[in-house]
């Protein structure tokens, strides 16, 4: 048995280095005026500010954009967008080493748009005007791709293929334009733009030869482009719209043109969307609901296959806007939602991780988002590491970059 006095002993000093860590980390409620580390008071987990750039906001990227670019010993980097003093040139794409914290402005192209990252080439690309650009995250030389000609304005590049030869470009008709200029709140476009059957081309651009090639053409609200992180030639896209009317996933195969709908609905207002690759790409995941708004599932295509081998069911309160998924799919993210969102959760204002048991979701809760307007969606990435869940948040005012530690303190 131990001696009492030892044991007194080691308790004295297991209180005084929980005391010295409560001191170095507070423990708070998440909300205005956090410092750069805290443990959120409702759910014990660790948030750290992962961008400290005082006086600007700073967004992470939509949640099925990899913005990762590895780099052995000295750090990841993960790119974001951040304001600058100039106004005028609106947000510039930034990166920050995840061990050191140390930020670096990329660009320096008025009003850029574009949120594509090739880590197999370490370069971002991105589009000012009619221009597109390519950066290297590492160096943080720039270099000119391709410029649009004068009948493609308004054309946008969306996403970067596997090993950085491809852009994917969607051109719509000039309705398009005219709707999104006359009814600009989403509220007020979404219906119409679907309603307008309006044509749209896909299109593939050789990022080394500037060769524009068209791939797909039809009247569909065409979107969401997403080149698969390990197949250079499959380009995800989908049918925008209200969900319960869209056959809404596709893939298609940029140089043979074959076009596949990845999940066929079943039962009447059936929806699926918000669909992403994980970095590791055996499946491609989507929201899936049985029908609307009231049985919510996780469900991935086995992208091998073509088979819908993976469907996990999760509660109201669990569900949310966008997941996000480990290398090796064993573990999921979620951003949860507000009562205005499509599930119309009660208690779902919560950053999750999510094990799965059987063929349903197990959530755990990193952050407390009550103080959190959903306006802005927290789009929930995976670290490359995967001990941590990276999100925007506007709690504080401004928007922001943190991250949650899975491990719980």
């Amino acid at each position: 048995m131990m001696n009492r006095k030892v044991w007194l002993l080691n308790a004295l000093l297991l209180c005084s280095t929980v005391f010295a860590l409560a001191q170095d980390v507070p423990v708070m409620e998440t909300g205005k005026n956090m410092p750069d580390a805290w443990i959120d008071k409702d759910t014990g987990h660790k948030i750290i500010r992962l961008v400290r750039r005082p006086g600007t906001s700073n967004t992470s990227f939509y949640f099925n954009n990899y913005c990762f670019v590895p780099q052995k010993g000295k750090g990841d980097l993960m790119v974001f967008r951040g304001s600058v003093e100039d106004k005028a040139m609106g947000d510039q794409l930034f990166s920050v080493n995840l061990k050191t914290l140390e930020t670096k402005q990329l660009t320096n192209h008025k009003q850029i748009a574009g949120e594509m990252v090739c880590p197999k080439t370490s370069e971002a690309f991105y589009q000012s005007a009619d221009s597109v650009f390519a950066v290297n995250i590492i160096t943080g030389k720039n270099r000119f791709v391709y410029a649009f000609p004068a009948d493609f304005k308004g054309s946008r590049a969306g996403t970067i293929n596997a090993d950085g030869t491809y852009l994917a470009v969607v051109k719509a008709g000039p309705q398009e334009k005219e709707i999104y200029a006359q009814y600009p709140e989403k509220k007020d476009y979404f219906d119409r733009i679907y309603d307008a059957h309006i044509e749209h081309v896909l299109y593939s651009l050789n990022v080394k030869t500037g060769v524009i090639k068209e791939i797909h053409r039809e009247n569909e609200w065409t979107n969401h482009l997403l080149f698969s992180p390990v197949d250079p030639q499959i380009l995800s896209y989908c049918h925008e719209g209200p969900w319960h009317k869209v056959d809404r996933i596709w893939n298609i195969n940029i140089q043979t043109g074959e076009n596949k709908l990845m999940h066929v609905r079943t039962i009447p207002r059936e929806i699926a969307g918000h669909e992403f690759f994980g970095i590791g790409g055996q499946h491609e995941w989507f929201d899936l609901q049985k029908p609307v708004s009231t049985t919510f599932y996780l469900a991935g295509v086995d992208m091998k296959t073509g088979k819908e081998d993976r469907v996990y069911q999760m509660d109201r309160d669990e569900w949310s806007i966008h997941f996000n998924v480990t290398k090796d799919e064993k573990f999921f993210c979620g951003d949860g939602g507000d009562p205005g969102q499509v599930a119309h959760a009660k208690n779902g204002e919560w950053i999750y991780f999510f094990k799965p048991e059987g063929d349903k979701f197990k959530s755990e809760k990193l952050v407390n988002m009550k103080n959190h307007n959903y306006h802005l969606e927290p789009n929930v990435h995976f670290s490359p590491d995967e001990k941590w869940v990276i999100f925007r948040a506007n709690f504080e005012g401004a928007t922001q970059i943190y991250a949650a530690e899975i491990a719980k303190h």
